[in-house]
């Protein structure tokens, strides 16, 4: 789908015409679960969160850019989609542990095992992703969460793909420092 036919598709969808949601749903629902999976890494999850996707482009229509690159548009908004609900579900998972150890400790039994190399890991990951300017971000961003290539990374975004592949590979330097490494995750 061209940026131009998206832009029609936009159009018709704030207009409250569901065929454009429809015809984008159609193109571009494979490429949203891969990069929600991508995040959340449960097919059940990911299931749900691509629909949500589709619905907050709905929701959204109004505010895309017209002429915008818009597969990394819906990259992000799919990305983000898979990192809020990561956010929220880790929330709710520390608050479930902080409720268990205070009935664990409270009947004598056992402490609770030990998270920190969890947390420690967490602290590393965000410390890593935060190392990176923006720009940086978005390029792995693309190029790893939404498996796409420096060409298409350049393509949707305007930039050179010189400037691209530059980009991530002094990304991937300073996340190297933090010990990640292409071939982690």
């Amino acid at each position: 789908m061209t940026d131009e036919r998206f832009g029609q598709c936009v159009a018709a969808m704030v207009r409250g015409d569901r065929n454009g949601l429809k015809e984008i749903y159609q193109e571009y629902m494979p490429y949203v679960y891969r990069v929600v999976f991508g995040v959340v890494g449960n097919r059940e999850d990911a299931e749900d969160l691509s629909a949500d996707v589709f619905l907050k482009l709905w929701d959204n229509a109004a505010s895309f850019k017209q002429g915008s690159p818009h597969k990394a548009y819906i990259a992000t908004i799919s990305r983000n989609q898979a990192i809020d609900f990561m956010r929220k579900r880790n929330r709710l998972v520390f608050a479930a542990e902080d409720e268990d150890v205070g009935d664990m400790v409270g009947a004598g039994s056992d402490p609770p095992p030990d998270t920190s190399e969890t947390v420690v890991g967490n602290i590393s990951v965000k410390e890593a992703l935060d190392s990176l300017n923006e720009a940086e971000r978005m390029v792995v961003s693309m190029k790893v969460l939404s498996d796409m290539t420096f060409k298409e990374i350049a393509e949707q975004t305007g930039i050179p793909m010189g400037t691209v592949t530059w980009r991530y590979r002094e990304a991937m330097k300073r996340l190297r420092r933090y010990g990640f490494d292409e071939g982690s995750e």
